[in-house]
C-alpha cells in the first residue's frame, strides 16, 4: 500500500516530482475501443496548467502529455496506458535556502519525520504539480462516462467570502477564476489581486455537478459512492472537506424539510428537491449528483512566518518562488477529474456484478 494509486478496476498510479524531471501516470483497467487522442488528454490539462493568469502561479509550463502505451489508430487496446509530462520550467534553486526549514502548512515535517528525508524542491509528491496527472487520467475517465451520457462540470462557488450568487455553466470558462457568475468573478479577482499584493492567499468553495449518474453506483457499508468520492476529492492536499447536497446545512433542517419527496413518472426521475445530492444510503439515486470542497488558502506566501528548523528551532521566513494566491481556479479541474475518476471505477464495479 503506497498510496500511490487509487481505483479497484480503473486504477491510476501516479509518480514524478514538482522540480524532477518529469509527472506521469499509468491507467490500467480502461476498456477497449474507446477514441482517445492526446489532445483529448490536453485539452483538459490545458485548463489546468499554470501561468494561465495573473491570479495563478506564473510558472510556465506547457504540460505537453506524451502517451506511451495503450493507444492504438485513435483507440485504446484495453492495455495499460502510459503518460508523461516532462517539467520544462523547475527551479529548484527558488527552495534551496528552505532546505532546512519545515514550511507552514506543507508537508515538509511529516514528511521528514515519517521517511527520514524529503525532497526540498517545491515539496516533490506533496507539490500540487502532482495534480497534473490526476487531470490527465481524468481526461479519460470522462471519455469512459460520456459513452454512459454521464458529464461533469465543476465551478468556483466561493472565493474568500465572496459568493456566486447565480449559476450560468456558459461563462465558467470566460473568466480568470471559473466562476459561473460574471459579477461574483470580477470581486473574486480584485480580492485575489489585493491579498496577492500582501503577499497572502485566500481559499474559496468548489462545487461539482454530475449530470447523467444512473442509479446503483457505490457499494453498501464501506464502499459507498459518497464515501468513495469524499476519499478521492480529499486526497487533493488543498482540500480541507467535503459535503454533498444539502451538506452541513442540513443541520439546521427538520426531518420533514431534508427529505427529498421523489416519484417515478414517464419512466424518469421527478423529485421536487435533492437535498441529498444524488446519493441515497450510498447509492447512486438517478438525480444530479451534487458535491462541494472546501479548498484552504495556498501555503507558499511572500509574507513572513514563523517556521520550524530541523534543529527544532523556529526561524522567521518568507517563502520565494511562483505561487498561486488562490488555487480555486485550477483545482476546479483537478476536482472534475478525481469525481470522474472514482465515477469511471465505480460504474465498471457495478458493470462487473452483471
Amino acid at each position: 500500500m503506497s498510496g500511490n494509486s487509487v481505483g479497484k478496476i480503473f486504477q491510476v498510479t501516479t509518480f514524478g516530482e514538482s522540480h524532477g524531471v518529469a509527472m506521469g501516470a499509468v491507467i490500467d483497467g480502461v476498456l477497449a475501443n474507446i477514441p482517445l487522442t492526446a489532445q483529448d488528454v490536453q485539452k483538459e490539462l490545458d485548463r489546468r496548467r499554470p501561468g494561465q493568469s495573473a491570479v495563478t502561479t506564473q510558472r510556465r509550463e506547457k504540460d505537453r502529455v506524451m502517451i506511451l502505451s495503450g493507444i492504438m489508430n485513435g483507440k485504446t487496446t484495453g492495455t495499460p496506458i502510459g503518460l508523461l509530462i516532462y517539467n520544462e520550467d523547475a527551479n529548484p534553486k527558488d527552495y534551496l535556502a528552505l532546505k532546512d526549514i519545515f514550511r507552514p502548512g506543507h508537508a515538509d515535517f511529516v514528511y521528514q519525520q515519517k521517511y527520514g528525508i524529503r525532497d526540498w524542491r517545491g515539496g516533490g509528491r506533496s507539490s500540487g504539480r502532482e495534480t497534473a496527472m490526476r487531470v490527465a487520467a481524468g481526461a479519460i475517465a470522462k471519455k469512459i462516462l460520456a459513452r454512459e451520457n454521464m458529464s461533469i462540470v465543476g465551478y468556483v462557488k466561493e472565493i474568500a467570502g465572496i459568493k456566486a450568487d447565480k449559476i450560468d455553466l456558459k461563462v465558467i470558462e470566460k473568466n480568470a477564476v471559473r466562476a459561473p457568475d460574471l459579477v461574483a468573478a470580477r470581486k473574486m479577482i480584485t480580492k485575489i489581486e489585493r491579498v496577492r499584493q500582501q503577499g497572502d492567499s485566500v481559499g474559496g468553495i468548489i462545487e461539482v455537478v454530475v449530470n447523467g449518474c444512473p442509479v446503483g453506483l457505490g457499494e453498501p457499508v464501506f464502499d459507498k459512492l459518497n464515501a468513495q468520492l469524499a476519499a478521492s476529492v480529499m486526497s487533493i492536499g488543498a482540500v480541507k472537506g467535503v459535503e454533498f447536497g444539502a451538506g452541513f446545512a442540513a443541520k439546521d433542517m427538520l426531518g420533514s424539510e431534508f427529505n427529498d419527496v421523489v416519484c417515478f413518472k414517464n419512466k424518469k426521475l421527478i423529485a421536487r428537491t435533492n437535498h441529498n445530492g444524488g446519493i441515497s444510503a450510498g447509492i447512486s439515486n438517478g438525480q444530479q449528483l451534487v458535491m462541494r470542497a472546501v479548498i484552504r488558502p495556498t501555503c507558499s506566501i511572500a509574507k513572513q512566518q514563523t517556521a520550524l528548523t530541523r534543529d527544532l528551532k523556529t526561524q522567521k521566513i518568507t517563502i520565494a518562488g511562483r505561487h498561486d494566491p488562490c488555487i480555486c481556479p485550477r483545482a476546479v479541474v483537478v476536482v472534475e477529474a478525481m469525481v470522474a475518476i472514482t465515477l469511471a471505477d465505480a460504474l465498471l464495479v457495478a458493470r462487473s456484478r452483471s
